[in-house]
């Protein structure tokens, strides 16, 4: 069957279902792009002023949900409809990107995060299961090539919307339209869902919930099915922690001047380089390299291509976060994206291939395990683990304690000072959130020592070495580095004995 035949074989479905991923993904993205900043900045650039920890438990919780949830709601949109299930999650989502916009703490922010990856976690199996639906056997791999492509460019077309709407240092920070955008591009998937989808015809039920539940049991105790998930576990916590943690880490301490001077302005901020671009190299790798690269990839055996993966991700992972150079940074996002390329996609090749050929959809669906594992673990690992030894806003406040010995009623007094004549104009309940735990002691320490940005960064940097960080998350790609290769060499004994 020629390609053309088989992208005018799909049915109507199937475009509405890449048309409300698309934009569910361009809503989502947006708001992952620049949420991890906004969550940590200080309330002069009008943000939330958490703490690394409390960010972390927050996109902990919201892993949960999102990556657990679907393991029942697809029983719930199948039992419900749809149509009405796909109602559900966009309301829960405008819901979750409007409370985000009017969030003001923690605890609104956590009920958002919770709304939001629940609502996610409710959107994906009716979609999923109408694009399974309208495909056949013969237009089965075209059309899941459509779906993850439109996947990853709604992921690309994301961080350039929210670069454009958040404001920057000069011209005022606007958050709030970010989230409050993600919201209308949310509420845009009512027409087509409305107007145009079509309930998939019902499927009849071939097993009872507790034939359904002793199968799932069954899986779980598959011993080495559960060790290849937990192994590739590691992979998805750098991965999640490309996106929840190293964007605050270019924003603190990468010096990306260089580049800033060859991109349009909203893309830049303050003379550097908007985090969220950098991340944006990821998705532009993908979208630009997946389909030639699974060419080179498929002449390897599944596993080597797996680990191997596993191994360029973690090297660039690891090169990304011991450098402060904008451009090294970069090269190293690309190559992470090319290691992403080799392992995700032969991680669910591998599960297809060797589940069980009456339990395929169900070990497909336990693969969410390592997603979930890795997420959650990573920013319960991370948060801290930041706060300790890289935030740049409790290291500037401990250089100018511990190394220029000035006094604390000193920078007491500074903050007392920045409260009293407020030159950037905030509101009041602003300024009250303001203490000497929260503030940006950056700028007073610059005008102490008189260096500019990029020379007080680089003093900061030599005396609290905050790339260390990344040792310890890096640590998790070479456990499983190793594990895989035991794993490999464990199937290859197998596979000999029963050749």
């Amino acid at each position: 069957m020629s390609f053309k035949s088989q992208v005018t074989g799909f049915q109507r479905n199937f475009w509405i279902a890449n048309i409300m991923e698309m934009f569910e993904r361009l809503a989502f993205f947006s708001v992952r792009a620049v949420l991890p900043l906004w969550m940590i900045a200080t309330a002069d650039k009008h943000g939330l002023g958490l703490t690394f920890t409390e960010k972390g438990l927050i996109f902990g919780v919201w892993a949960a949900c999102q990556s657990l949830i679907p393991m029942l709601s697809g029983s719930f949109a199948n039992y419900l409809g749809y149509r009405k299930s796909l109602y559900i999650a966009f309301t829960t989502n405008v819901f979750g990107y409007i409370l985000m916009a009017n969030a003001a703490g923690f605890w609104s922010m956590m009920v958002a995060g919770i709304a939001v990856g629940t609502g996610t976690a409710i959107f994906k199996p009716p979609i999923q299961g109408t694009v399974a639906s309208s495909v056949t056997e013969e237009n089965s791999s075209v059309g899941y090539g459509i779906f993850y492509w439109v996947v990853n460019i709604g992921g690309l077309l994301a961080p350039i919307m929210a670069s454009t709407l958040r404001g920057n240092d000069t011209d005022g920070y606007t958050w709030s339209y970010v989230f409050y955008a993600a919201a209308i591009v949310t509420a845009l998937n009512y027409i087509p869902a409305t107007f145009f989808f079509k309930e998939p015809d019902k499927l009849k039920a071939t097993k009872s919930a507790k034939d359904a539940l002793n199968d799932t049991w069954t899986a779980l105790k598959d011993k080495d099915f559960m060790i290849f998930l937990l192994i590739f576990s590691g992979f998805w916590l750098m991965f999640m922690q490309l996106w929840d943690l190293y964007p605050n880490f270019i924003d603190q301490w990468t010096d990306s001047r260089a580049l800033a001077k060859i991109l349009p302005s909203f893309m830049t901020d303050n003379g550097s380089v908007k985090a969220e671009q950098f991340i944006n190299i990821n998705s532009l790798c993908i979208v630009l390299f997946v389909v030639p690269w699974s060419v080179v990839t498929g002449k390897f055996p599944r596993l080597v291509a797996i680990t191997a993966g596993i191994c360029l991700t973690t090297i660039a992972f690891f090169c990304a976060g011991i450098t402060m150079a904008g451009v090294v940074t970069a090269i190293c996002i690309a190559f992470f994206s090319l290691g992403e390329m080799t392992c995700s996609p032969k991680f669910s090749e591998y599960i297809g291939v060797n589940a069980p050929a009456d339990k395929k959809a169900l070990y497909m669906g336990l693969s969410n395990i390592p997603f979930a594992v890795g997420w959650i673990v990573g920013n319960v690992v991370s948060g801290p683990l930041y706060d300790a030894f890289a935030n740049k806003l409790q290291i500037t406040k401990q250089y100018l304690l511990e190394v220029k010995k000035v006094p604390l009623e000193t920078l007491v007094k500074v903050v007392d000072d920045y409260k009293a004549a407020n030159p950037d104009g905030l509101l009041p309940e602003t300024i009250a959130k303001m203490n000497i735990d929260t503030f940006d002691f950056f700028p007073y320490f610059q005008e102490l020592t008189g260096l500019d940005k990029y020379a007080a960064n680089q003093l900061l940097w030599d005396a609290y070495a905050p790339w260390k960080i990344w040792i310890v998350l890096s640590s998790f790609g070479v456990l499983s580095i190793a594990a895989m290769l035991l794993y490999n060499r464990h199937k290859s004994k197998i596979n000999a004995k029963q050749a």
